[in-house]
């Protein structure tokens, strides 16, 4: 299994495969509209239009497990990260990261990448997975680390 085995639906409503990234560096996120840690999309775009041209693809998924900070519709969430942070990487249909409904790539991701005392659930909005170009799950990353904090490591897999 990798990745690459799931599907999704962007936040225009689309299926997709995420085979479609098969190659690239993901950076896979849960995001939040209205969290401390949201100013985390500026600093997410500018990773990705600093690293977009070496493979660099981030995926966000909205989430509002955490706190009821994303309770808007698929639509308000785009248009507030395009107005506030032009965010221009994928977004994707708001997801649960945590429990019986978790969608089944985060079920995936965490169980590939615990957090910390082996943990698999996730503990807040802006967790972060890196994953390789063979859709391997490298590392994960809590919402205390800024995408700042992960440039070094994610430039040793472009």
């Amino acid at each position: 299994m990798s990745v690459y085995d799931y599907n999704a639906k962007t936040i225009r409503g689309e299926d997709v495969s995420l085979s479609r990234y098969r190659g690239k560096v993901l950076l896979i996120v849960n995001t939040a509209s209205a969290c401390g840690f949201t100013p985390q999309y500026k600093g997410l775009q500018q990773l990705y239009a600093k690293h977009r041209e070496a493979g660099l693809e981030i995926l966000g998924f909205p989430c509002n497990q955490f706190g009821g900070q994303e309770p808007g519709a698929e639509a308000e969430i785009a248009e507030f990260c395009e107005v506030n942070f032009g965010v221009t990487f994928p977004l994707f249909a708001k997801v649960d990261v945590n429990g019986d409904n978790a969608h089944p790539l985060f079920k995936y991701l965490s169980k590939e990448a615990p957090g910390i005392l082996g943990t698999k659930s996730i503990k807040w909005n802006f967790t972060k997975f890196l994953v390789d170009r063979d859709g391997n799950v490298i590392a994960r990353y809590g919402s205390t680390d800024s995408p700042e904090d992960l440039e070094k490591d994610l430039t040793k897999y472009l």
